[in-house]
């Protein structure tokens, strides 16, 4: 089994509804993005799966996420943006995106500080 990881970022704001602390305030994060999709091969290259191919069906979904305030777009309209929410969200856009190629995508990471971030894949 092949793991290929591949790695972006964007900067945006968010708040937590509901949320009693700091992060209940407007506030920003460069959020880093991880994603890991797995291949049972290589092709007749060698390669398990595309790093360029990855990364950009990554930079297309991330690219509505760069410097806006989440909370305005969906679907942080209606639900919080928490990393937790952004990983899955990340997670099932991308999902659709692999849909037919070689690989499954087996986790989404976001951090939203170099000491803070979550990891998600659904079991």
């Amino acid at each position: 089994m092949y793991q290929v990881c591949v790695e972006e970022h964007f900067d945006a704001a968010h708040f937590l509804r509901g949320y009693r602390g700091k992060c209940e305030a407007l506030h920003g994060h460069r959020f880093r993005v991880v994603v890991k999709v797995s291949a049972v091969a290589t092709d007749e290259v060698g390669m398990a799966y595309d790093f360029a191919e990855l990364k950009k069906h990554l930079r297309g979904i991330l690219s509505r996420f760069d410097h806006v305030c989440l909370n305005d777009i969906v679907p942080f309209d209606n639900i919080n943006p928490s990393s937790e929410n952004i990983a899955a969200a990340v997670y099932n856009e991308l999902r659709a995106a692999l849909e037919g190629d070689p690989v499954s995508l087996a986790c989404v990471e976001v951090w939203e500080s170099p000491q803070s971030g979550i990891s998600y894949r659904p079991d």
